[in-house]
């Protein structure tokens, strides 16, 4: 049995290498595929509501600036729009 034990010895440096590298691997894969750490989605949900908000407030500041209206009508227009 020692002589058995003695020829794994030598083998030892090589399956840690292996063992290294395929850690490294799936780390590397694991970050590529979207596994991360919990509280990335909810930033990116975050992120994604107030994007589509100031969208909305462009379209509407846009709106208001490209109506060739009169002043009184202007105003009312915009009443409206912050009544939304």
């Amino acid at each position: 049995m020692g002589f058995e034990f003695a020829l794994l010895i030598p083998l030892a440096p090589f399956a840690l290498g292996a063992l290294w590298i395929w850690t490294r691997h799936q780390s590397k894969m694991a970050e590529k595929y979207g596994h991360l750490p919990k509280g990335v989605d909810a930033d990116t949900d975050r992120m994604r509501e107030e994007l589509k908000y100031l969208k909305e407030r462009v379209a509407v500041l846009e709106q208001i600036t490209t109506d060739g209206h009169g002043t009184r009508q202007l105003e009312n227009e915009i009443e409206k729009l912050r009544d939304r």
